[in-house]
């Protein structure tokens, strides 16, 4: 059963009222299978599942355009009742609100930031604030679905652990689990952004897959094979269509990785105006 919540009232009416373990789903809609991958998950484990759909304006910076971000909600309604048939007997609740002010209300004026670096490098320091907006706006989801555990899509890697430190931060009794990347049978990762590459486009895109596979390759598991990833990732990013191609410590995001057991690959390849992220995690010894 999908129920579609558009007020902040009815949501905390139904939540009240609700005896279940919850799992929740946050997202900004435009919806694609890595989305639905989340919720099958959720509803695997859970009989109620909270889905939100809603493009949160605290995350956009000054040069973003909110206004353009794709508004999809039939579609995406259509695909979350798809799973119907698959989860008979589970019930999804999607808090669609009407406008902004069913989440920051007249007078709403707190933020929350992460400090520190896994907020402020890389998606950090190219989109200022943006961060900040994530954190606010999840954190105002949690307290309003007070979920038992939260499930965060792994191509926004950043975002997934900003999210983690903001939960062992402020104490919050909730699990935050990470979901892999869904990726076309190409390798490109399936995102929102995608529509808006041409054909040609996409067949370029998929040198930021086919990239970071390489630098894995590379590594092959091993700390010692790390300096020769480096210098191929120098050579790389003298194309400049590369925002940023790194390895970092995938607990922690910093480029000290002498007591590293797992590194990440971070990289953002651009087309245009589509900034494509991707990321690989690594393990090594």
């Amino acid at each position: 059963m999908v129920l579609v919540v558009e007020t902040t009232q009815n949501l905390i009416e139904i939540r009240q009222n609700e005896k279940a373990s919850i799992a929740f789903v946050p997202t900004m809609g435009n919806l694609h299978q890595g989305h639905l991958s989340l919720l099958r998950e959720a509803l695997t484990k859970f009989e109620v599942v909270y889905f939100s759909i809603f493009v949160n304006p605290k995350q956009f910076g000054p040069k973003e355009d909110f206004n353009r971000y794709p508004r999809t909600l039939v579609d995406d309604l259509n695909l979350i009742k798809s799973l119907d048939a698959e989860f008979t007997t589970k019930k999804i609740i999607v808090f669609a609100p009407k406008n902004p002010e069913e989440i920051y209300p007249p007078g709403f004026n707190h933020s929350i930031s992460v400090l520190g670096d896994v907020s402020n490098i890389l998606e950090g320091s190219i989109r200022h604030g943006h961060f900040d907006g994530v954190a606010t706006v999840v954190h105002r989801l949690f307290e309003l679905i007070k979920p038992q555990e939260a499930y965060f899509g792994l191509k926004d890697y950043q975002q997934f652990l900003v999210i983690k430190h903001m939960v062992k931060d402020l104490a919050l009794p909730i699990i935050i689990t990470g979901m892999p990347i869904i990726r076309e049978d190409s390798g490109l990762a399936l995102s929102s952004r995608n529509q808006y590459l041409s054909s040609e486009e996409r067949t370029e895109a998929l040198t930021l897959s086919k990239t970071i596979w390489r630098i894995e390759k590379i590594i092959n598991r091993k700390k010692e094979n790390l300096p020769k990833a480096q210098e191929e990732i120098i050579n790389i990013l003298k194309d400049e269509k590369w925002n940023y191609l790194e390895i970092r410590d995938a607990d922690t995001l910093n480029q000290d990785l002498s007591q590293s057991k797992r590194v990440t690959l971070l990289a953002v390849y651009q087309l245009r105006s589509t900034r494509l992220l991707d990321n690989l995690q690594v393990t090594i010894s």
